[in-house]
């Protein structure tokens, strides 16, 4: 999706009339959604230096511009493309990332980070040549046209209010001249080097032709983590970090290494919510950390990651190298202070306090993994607690680390890579189920693909259809069927069934753990405990009757899960101990457990309602998005007619 996209000449023609700003807010309004003054004041700037530095005659007049260009399945957006044809007739198209920043600092011992000034603060950052260069990295990923007619991608960066203080300058510092090589730097005065740039590959017009390449070039299947472990546990680098993850990703190395250099306990903590990258930057640590001749595991509670992982893994590694990388986070009962160099937590928030089977073992699995790890990394996201046995907390994790003297540092992931990138959806799920108010109340980017069907019969059909082309969608549901132990490997035998649409379906079978890539899986329905932590193309979510809308209100009724569901065990207990406390807690899982799967699909949810009157409130919200899209295009369009009014 771009923004705004126009030939040189017409770009040129909006900036001098003062318009090209105009159009970008409007535009944005369409697409994306509300603009911020700072947004705007930026364009305002960076624009006026880009009208500098096109202006030129040898950049050919119908060279393509585009500018905000979202990278397919992320929330990040490259600020500015030019497009035409290189000295051999080839696709070519320049990046540029525009910045207005004056100030940097460089970061020792994290590769590619610096720090600036941001929101008043100094914060740490990617540097912009490796901001430019993985945003480039990524739309070669994803673009279809972009690999298959070989479209050259030059990415750069353009700090236009930024002076070298000296030949000294951290910004330009020796420790960043790899990315500064793939990507080079231009600063304030560098405008004539920054058109030679251009010029060098933009030698020819393409009437927008590659600009619209990129846009229309159908997207391939991004890299599921578990399709790409095989390669990474072998050192290649399949999945390119940006921004936060790159930031996460080298506080924690920097953390392992001191660690280990100084003999003192570390624990990190990342907290992000659904499809922020947890799993993919926890396995990239693992593979790197790996490398580096560290004794490090992936712990999570969760079995169905860790046997998806290794059941992809196993044709090229031994079943004890693979146990050996990937453990349950009971693991540790027995384990010595500081056996392991690094333990990287996935999913925290499901630790439990005891283990083993019958949840007798050991004393808290947050104090034992901190017990056994001189660096002890916790990714976590309290909004999916699912059970009443999950017990992970941020507040825990610091208490224990406490205990044991560790220094502590927390961060944060926020880049979207789920829902196709949209930050917008997953706030306006938990505003759909209010599980907290939030801004985006009525917008999410039209384009994720969310759909309610009043019969589940074309809700599987739908799905079905999707899976059949590379095995990538799934139907789950709440945990309101129970599951018939005669019938736990047996297909024919169905669990759920809603009789007044003739639809009956099976749980995943009980002899498979590998549910979310088996071939034939698409006929049984995931629960939250076979699908937490993986991610899907799309997604089918059967909503049970624990979760109905009634007297203006969504609420939630625990009596209505299954019998054999154990994410509410003890609750009968606990009501008559404490009722208050325990429907607070039952109505905080059934909550966070249809959030959960609401949020597996990266390109689309659809969803059926038991309840009928839930339903009806889905559409209705949906219905409210779409017409705020509308109003907020008349809206704009109000505002520009004003605007012109006031110029005559």
């Amino acid at each position: 999706m771009i923004v705004y996209e126009a030939t040189k000449e017409e770009f040129l023609h909006d900036v001098f009339e003062d318009r090209l700003v105009q159009s970008i807010c409007q535009n944005f309004y369409k697409k994306i959604g509300h603009v911020n003054e700072k947004e705007v004041r930026a364009w305002d700037n960076s624009m006026q230096y880009m009208y500098r530095v096109l202006n030129d005659s040898e950049i050919p007049s119908n060279a393509g511009v585009a500018i905000e260009f979202k990278i397919p399945h992320t929330s990040k957006r490259v600020d500015f493309l030019i497009s035409g044809l290189d000295n051999q007739q080839n696709g070519s198209v320049v990046i540029v990332e525009l910045k207005q920043w004056d100030h940097v600092e460089k970061v020792e011992g994290k590769e590619a980070i610096v720090k600036t000034a941001m929101n008043k603060s100094m914060v740490e950052t990617t540097h912009p040549s490796y901001q430019a260069w993985s945003y480039a990295l990524l739309i070669q990923d994803y673009n279809e046209n972009v690999q298959n007619e070989k479209i050259q991608l030059y990415p750069c960066a353009y700090l236009h209010n930024y002076r070298l203080k000296n030949e000294y300058d951290p910004l330009v510092d020796p420790v960043y001249q790899y990315y500064i090589e793939q990507a080079p730097v231009f600063l304030k005065g560098d405008a004539a080097k920054l058109r030679s740039f251009i010029k060098r590959y933009v030698k020819y017009g393409d009437n927008k032709e590659n600009i619209y390449k990129i846009e229309k070039g159908r997207i391939r299947p991004s890299k599921s983590l578990q399709d790409s472990l095989n390669k990474m546990l072998k050192g290649n680098r399949e999945f390119i970090m940006i921004d936060d993850q790159k930031v996460v990703y080298e506080t924690a190395l920097q953390l392992a290494s001191e660690t280990v250099r100084k003999n003192k306990k570390h624990i990190l903590i990342v907290e992000g919510g659904p499809g922020t990258g947890k799993s993919v930057l926890a396995i990239n640590l693992l593979v790197e950390l790996t490398n580096r001749h560290l004794v490090c595991q992936y712990v999570t509670k969760n079995s169905a990651p860790r046997k998806v992982y290794a059941r992809k893994l196993k044709q090229d590694f031994r079943k004890s190298h693979i146990d050996n990388l990937f453990t349950s986070s009971g693991s540790y009962i027995n384990a010595s202070l500081n056996e392991l160099d690094v333990l990287i937590v996935d999913e925290a928030h499901r630790l439990n306090e005891k283990s083993g089977m019958f949840q007798n073992l050991g004393e808290n699995q947050m104090k034992e993994i901190i017990h056994a790890a001189k660096l002890a990394i916790f990714f976590i996201d309290e909004r999916q607690r699912v059970t009443l046995k999950d017990i992970g907390s941020v507040q825990m994790i610091e208490r224990f680390a406490a205990d044991y003297g560790a220094i502590i540092t927390k961060t944060a992931l926020q880049s979207q890579f789920r829902c196709n990138g949209s930050d917008g959806y997953l706030a306006w799920i938990d505003d759909v189920l209010q599980i907290r108010e939030t801004a985006n109340a009525n917008y999410f980017d039209l384009q994720y693909d969310f759909r309610v069907y009043s019969d589940p019969n074309e809700l599987r059909s739908e799905i079905e259809k999707l899976n059949a082309i590379n095995n990538k969608s799934r139907i789950v549901a709440g945990y309101c069927w129970d599951w018939i132990k005669e019938g736990k490997n047996n297909p024919n035998v169905h669990d759920i069934v809603i009789s007044e649409y003739d639809f009956c379906m099976s749980w995943n079978l009980g002899n498979s753990e590998t549910w979310a890539i088996d071939e034939h899986s698409v006929k049984q329905a995931g629960c939250i405990h076979t699908c937490q932590g993986l991610e899907f193309d799309y997604v089918g979510v059967i909503i049970g009757n624990d979760l109905i809308y009634k007297d203006g209100k969504v609420q939630t009724d625990y009596t209505k899960r299954a019998k054999t569901d154990q994410s509410l065990k003890g609750l009968k207990k606990m009501i008559m101990e404490n009722p208050e406390e325990a429907l607070k807690q039952a109505d905080e899982i059934i909550r966070n457990t249809y959030r959960t799967l609401l949020t597996r699909g990266q390109k689309g949810c659809f969803v059926y309602c038991t309840n009928k009157e839930l339903e009806r409130y889905l559409r209705m919200r949906f219905r409210q998005l779409e017409r705020s899209y509308k109003e907020s295009e008349v809206t704009q369009s109000l505002s520009i007619v004003a605007e012109e009014k006031e110029e005559y």
